[in-house]
This record gives structure tokens, sequence and C-alpha cells, in this order.
């Protein structure tokens, strides 16, 4: 018989078992991590979620939960080389003036009844191929620049930008960082999580518009114009020319079946060979901030797995039947509520391999964690920035947001189940 101030189950990566202490360190650390990741700061101190996530990895290696020799092993490279190439595309992109250009095609175009759903399908589209909350950074502006031209109050069109961007991007694996993340540990191609959750994104986007109208329909009876000297910045045409290439070379590289690590990855090389634009420009445009969570969270769950919490998750998800499609997707969604999409995805996903449809189960959980975010304002980062970013202009409180994102969500939720119960 071993001593009791052992754990007796071995874990891989390990030259032993943990002692009792280092067992309820990894509890410890992994539950203080996840209580910062949900209030979004520790409380009475300056520590934000990228900051738990570095105190939570490094404590984890401390206490010789995870063997400094093995901590490399837990980080799943590609995830974070999908991440950062698709943001220096993307931030490429936005140096070029694209999606000034694309600003300038539209608003010149536009009549007061066709905003909407243009905000909508536009900021859906381009979410679905690009980073959500990038996208978010781009059509606010755009959003309100509209508005003032056609006199439109701005804050239904906001919200659409925040719910459609989170909408949109549930289609494709490049549309948010839980979706990368999941696209690595699922093995899907790309083309195949399009052809199963393409279509979610498609009738969720025009759920929204029905939604936004009747629950803001008093906002959508044109004033007085404001006079806009300028649209948009000008953008000359060849200036997007090699951006264009190359997008277009990325985009069929991920429906060719390329990994989307290595076509990302190429594309961000084939941007940064230039000989006008700065690289250092193109770097700021990179949150990495988002990276250094995400190495800190692959540590902290590495973590919380060699202390034998994935083993109790694995007990706890068989008595609750978390295979069952319907109540995965609410688990998924409110734990996306409290903690925060990335980190409810960085748990769940140590759960959908043991499933007996783990197929179906990486489809959902990358749905119900994506549409989930819609819920609350501080549901997802897209949320968030569509507020600050608006503040300067247009304040919007909690119930102006509420009561479109808990319908959407609810709505979108409710299909993205059905959709998938359908076609598995």
């Amino acid at each position: 018989m071993s001593s009791p101030s052992l754990l007796l189950a071995a874990v891989p990566g390990l030259t032993g078992p943990l002692a009792e202490w280092q067992v309820t360190a990894g509890y410890a650390v992994f539950a203080v991590s996840y209580l910062v990741f949900a209030l979004g700061k520790l409380p009475g101190m300056k520590i934000d979620r990228p900051g738990m996530a570095i105190i939570g990895a490094v404590l984890m290696v401390a206490f010789r939960i995870v063997p400094a020799a093995e901590a490399l092993r837990f980080i799943d490279f590609g995830t974070l080389v999908l991440l950062f190439s698709m943001m220096l595309v993307v931030g490429y992109l936005h140096l070029t003036g694209f999606f000034d250009w694309v600003t300038e095609q539209i608003v010149t175009r536009l009549k007061p009844h066709h905003l909407l759903p243009t905000v909508i399908f536009i900021t859906g589209l381009l979410s679905a191929f690009f980073v959500n909350d990038i996208i978010c950074l781009v059509m606010v502006p755009f959003a309100l620049l509209a508005t003032r031209r056609m006199g439109l109050k701005p804050l239904p069109y906001l919200l659409a930008v925040a719910t459609s961007a989170n909408i949109g991007s549930v289609a494709t694996i490049t549309g948010n960082p839980q979706n990368m993340l999941i696209g690595s540990f699922s093995g899907l191609t790309y083309r195949h999580f399009l052809w199963h959750l393409g279509p979610v994104a498609l009738i969720g986007l025009g759920l929204d518009w029905l939604i936004i109208h009747r629950m803001c329909g008093n906002d959508f009876v044109p004033g007085d114009a404001e006079a806009v000297a300028a649209v948009a910045p000008h953008v000359s045409t060849r200036e997007l020319r090699k951006p264009a290439i190359v997008i277009a070379l990325v985009l069929a590289g991920f429906l060719a079946g390329v990994p989307p690590a290595m076509m990302a990855a190429i594309g961000a090389a084939l941007m940064l060979i230039t000989r006008t634009r700065n690289p250092r420009l193109v770097y700021d445009e990179v949150d990495w901030g988002l990276l250094v969570f995400f190495v800190g969270l692959f540590l902290i769950v590495g973590g919380a797995e060699n202390s034998g919490l994935t083993r109790h998750l694995f007990e706890i998800a068989e008595r609750s039947n978390l295979q069952n499609a319907g109540i995965f997707t609410a688990v998924t969604a409110v734990l996306s509520n409290l903690v925060s999409n990335v980190p409810a995805v960085m748990l769940l996903k140590t759960l959908v391999p043991a499933f007996d449809d783990p197929h179906t189960g990486w489809l959902v959980l990358a749905m119900a964690s994506t549409l989930a975010g819609n819920l609350t304002i501080t549901g997802s980062v897209a949320n968030l920035i569509v507020v600050e970013r608006a503040h300067g202009e247009v304040r919007i409180g909690f119930w102006d947001y509420s009561r479109v994102g808990i319908p959407v969500t609810l709505v979108t939720l409710a299909v993205g189940w059905a959709w998938l119960a359908w076609v598995r």
C-alpha cells in the first residue's frame, strides 16, 4: 500500500505520482486562475486575464505539477502559429487600407433601409474568414460614419456589429481564437468545419437581422443627415493588389485542405516581404496579450490534468450525460459566460475525445462557445471592443445590449443545436 501523501494515479509525462500537497496546489492554482478569468481581474489588484495566465503557468511549473522539462508538450504551437499569423495578415490588411476601401465602396452606395442587413452580413462575412475581434475594430467606425451620414441612431447598428461578428465567426476555424484551438485539437479540416457550421452562421445572421429590426424598430426612422465631407480615406487600388492576391491564396489553401496554421504562416510571410511597409507597424497590430494568455492557459490546464482534475471532470460528464448534444450545448454556453469562451474551450477540450461521437462534440463546442458570446455585454471580447470603440459617441448600457443579445443567443443556440443534430 502506498503512502497516503501520494496520488496513486500515474500521470503521463511525470516520473512519479504527485504528492498530496502538489495535487492541492494544482487545484488551488486552477481555481484562482479561472476565478480571475471569470471576473476579468483579481479583486483589489492590477492582475488581468493575461497576467493571471502567466502567474498560474509559473506556479504550475514552480510547484512541479508541470515538470519544466515537459512544459513545452502541453503548449499547442499549431494554435499559436495560426493565431499569430492571422493577426499579422489582418494587421497588414488594416495598414494597407483594405478595410477603408471596403467602407468607401459600401457607404457611398447605401440607402438607409439597406444599412442594417449590410452591416450584419458584411461583418459576419469578414468575421468568418478573419479574427472577429479585429473586424469589430474596423466595423464600428464604419457603422458610426454611415449612421451620421444618413441621420440614423447608431445604437442598433453597433449592436449589429457585435452580435454578427460573433455569429459570423462560428463558420470557420479562423473566425475566432476558440475555433482555432478546436481546429487544432479536433483535426477537422477547414472545409469540413465550414460545411457543418457555415449554415449555422448564415441562418444566425438572418435571425440577427430580424431580431434587431423588431427590438429596435423605433430607431430606424431617418432624421437629418449630417454632412460628411470625406466618407472614408481614399485608398489606391494598386496598394490592394498584393494583399488581395495573398488573401485569395490563403483562402484557397484553407479550402484545398492545407493545414490552416501552415497556410496562414505562408500568407503572413508573403505579406511581410515588402519594400515600403515598416514591419514594426504590422507587429503593433498583433494582440500579444492574447498570445500570452493562450500559452499560460495551456500550462494551467496541463497542470490541472496532471493533478487529476480531468479524471474528475470525466466522472462529472458521465453522470451529467454531457455527450447529449443539447446538454453539452447548454453547459458550454453557461461556462463560456462564466469564465469566457477561450478558458471554457480549453477546459472542455479534455472531455470531447472520450465522447462516443467526438466529431459532433467538437462542432457543438465550437458552435456553443461562440454563439454564447452574444448573451451579455461582457460575453465576448468582440462585444467589449464595440462598447469601448463607440464610447466617445454612443453609450451602450447593459440593458441596451441584453434586450437584443439574450434573444439572439437563445435562438441561434437552438438553431445550431438542431442543425448539428440533423446533419449528424
